[in-house]
């Protein structure tokens, strides 16, 4: 099988393609044939030894696609040679052939496409969890979206609205705005040239949001909780920016406010039947015309670098998919 691996720490265009040979599934584990994998910008930090994340060289980037069970190992029973899957490999996705653990897995129905469903899994799996499980996001709530445009902002515009939400976008660009606009932001703000915290107090008659998104950090951290309302809920998702902002703790007490850390690829290891009926809602939701989301690319297997060089200089609007 042909795999794309990364050999030594570098760039994309370090990358090499090479074949190696198939692999067999072991006890609870699937062995898959890879129809689509998706990728993410934390691929592009992962190959150059900047993320939590180690894999043992060589090791191809991509941590979720779309495929068909080939074989299973002893002990599987939740899917059968045959079925379609989604899975969340945290690398490994680039290559033709990918062993993943059942509980990794996800069945998906045959109305989605492999390259939607491929990208299902990180971007919308983090956001769902978070507006759902963490900050119990009700109908008629106003949602703030930082960094409105990226694959989890875009998502959060998307399911925030889906739920009912009112869904205040945020980003550095009017381009970037009208973007997340086609997925149902019904108000934007363009932190590169307003003010924040009085644009969102100004949208909601002073009151502040309800919860906002925030997968981005840096300077707009403090502003953006500043904004929100009374018990208000601050979901810290990331930080795309590059730096981890010092929160001022007095704020959360005199708004009475909750800050919540948004930890998805921990949760569906701790809480495994959620996240499978997270992905399982998302899956459906995209069946039924409900969810849509947007690719904004699709490569091929040997073009994996180029995928990747065009989520590193944050090019991509939405999901950069690569097909074997």
């Amino acid at each position: 099988m042909k795999a794309v691996l990364c050999k030594a720490y570098g760039p994309p265009d370090t990358l090499v393609v090479e074949n190696l040979p198939d692999p067999e599934p072991g006890p609870g584990e699937v062995l898959i044939d890879v129809k689509a994998a998706a990728l993410n910008f934390f691929d592009t930090l992962i190959i150059e030894d900047r993320y939590q994340v180690r894999p043992e060289m060589p090791f191809s980037p991509g941590a979720e696609l779309a495929g068909i069970v080939l074989s299973v190992g002893d002990g599987v029973t939740r899917v059968k040679a045959g079925d379609r899957i989604v899975a969340y490999t945290r690398f490994g996705a680039c290559r033709e052939r990918v062993v993943a653990s059942e509980d990794d897995i996800v069945p998906m129905p045959q109305g989605v496409s492999f390259q939607v469903a491929a990208g299902i899994m990180v971007t919308y799996g983090t956001t769902l969890h978070a507006l759902r499980g963490r900050a119990n996001l009700q109908p008629g709530e106003t949602v703030a979206v930082l960094g409105a445009s990226g694959g989890v902002g875009q998502a959060a515009v998307e399911i925030a609205t889906l739920m009912g939400a009112r869904v205040i976008a945020c980003a550095s660009s009017r381009e970037k705005l009208e973007f997340a606009q086609r997925f149902g932001a019904a108000e934007t703000v363009n932190y590169a040239e307003e003010d924040l915290k009085a644009r969102l107090k100004a949208l909601t008659g002073g009151c502040g949001v309800d919860v906002v998104y925030d997968p981005v950090g840096g300077d707009h951290a403090e502003q953006a909780l500043r904004a929100t309302a009374w018990r208000g809920r601050y979901l810290v998702v990331g930080f795309a920016a590059g730096t981890i902002p010092k929160i001022p703790l007095n704020l959360v007490l005199l708004k009475g406010c909750d800050i919540l850390g948004v930890f998805w690829g921990e949760a569906i290891v701790r809480e495994p039947e959620e996240h499978w009926a997270d992905v399982t809602q998302l899956l459906a939701w995209v069946e039924e015309g409900k969810l849509k989301p947007h690719i904004h690319a699709v490569y091929p297997l040997a073009q994996t670098p180029q995928a990747l060089a065009e989520l590193a200089q944050r090019r991509a609007r939405g999901k950069v998919i690569v097909e074997p």
